[in-house]
């Protein structure tokens, strides 16, 4: 299932998230991703990971045509000529000659200055052809507004937290009012686990409701909210690395779920954000060096 992108770029709907995937277990998850039929791989700068996603993409032996690769720039490479240079670091990384899609990991409001300047250099890179499409990541209505005013091109992709307990439709109606594909980052809940975040939060996979549409379609809770994803025309990008979790993820094109399913988990929405808020400047993680190689 694809998506095509505001600026006609197709782009697989469901991708492998990356995110707190150790080093040494990403490639090999990557590789089981890519064999199962995922075509899609979600990592990013921060996560330290962007060279074994590159072993595990050649490593699969498809050609590098047939995969979508998504990586982000971090807060401490934000600026026009600092961005430039992260564009070298990630490609390095991974291995490859250019990027399908580059967003930034943050709006990083402290330093928003830092951040058009480091959008305009994800506008030349597009330009370039180094790039096929450029995004943003965790940007509030109010972040969109002011860099839509300084910058030329519409983002075609917004990353942001969104599961059944946190649908963000704020964010989602300014992404649709712009052509902005809204894409879903711990988009079965895991973020309840985040570190430092929701240790006391209900797991979304335990919910009665999930549950009870799980079982009228033998499928698990997490399938059913891949698939509310997918239906509503978002894209999801799913961790793990666990083999027969990441078949299981894919498993959501051969079942459709009704209007009033889909209307039942939207209702689910609690308000609460379970991630770190993109308003709250984190000064010292902001700060976190990206490696050269």
């Amino acid at each position: 299932m694809n998506i095509t992108l505001n600026n006609g770029v197709v782009m697989p709907a469901l991708g492998l998230g990356v995110f707190q995937s150790a080093p040494k277990e990403t490639t090999a998850a990557v590789e089981a991703a890519l064999a199962t039929g995922y075509r899609h791989i979600d990592t990013a700068a921060a996560y330290g990971n962007e060279r074994e996603v590159g072993e595990g993409i050649r490593k699969s032996g498809l050609d590098r045509s047939e995969v979508f690769i998504e990586t982000k720039v971090w807060v401490s490479d934000y600026g026009y000529e600092q961005t430039l240079h992260a564009w070298d670091k990630a490609v390095g990384k991974l291995g490859v000659e250019s990027l399908d899609l580059l967003i930034l990991h943050q709006p990083a409001p402290d330093r928003f200055e830092k951040t058009i300047a480091a959008y305009k250099a994800l506008e030349a890179l597009l330009a370039d052809g180094r790039v096929r499409a450029i995004g943003v990541s965790n940007f509030m209505p109010h972040h969109l507004k002011e860099l839509l005013a300084a910058t030329d091109v519409v983002p075609a992709v917004n990353q942001i937290e969104l599961h059944p307990y946190f649908t963000q439709p704020n964010v989602q109606a300014a992404d649709a009012e712009h052509g902005i594909l809204t894409q879903a980052w711990s988009p079965i809940g895991g973020i309840t686990f985040y570190p430092g975040w929701g240790e006391e939060r209900k797991n979304v996979m335990d919910d009665p409701t999930l549950a009870g549409i799980a079982q009228a379609h033998s499928k698990s809770p997490a399938q059913v909210m891949l698939r509310w994803h997918l239906q509503q025309g978002r894209s999801a990008i799913p961790k793990s690395t666990n083999p027969s979790r990441i078949a299981e993820n894919f498993d959501v094109f051969n079942f459709e779920l009704s209007a009033e399913e889909l209307a039942a988990i939207d209702a689910l929405d609690t308000g609460n954000r379970n991630g770190p808020d993109p308003d709250i400047a984190r000064e010292e993680r902001f700060a976190m060096v990206i490696p050269e190689a």
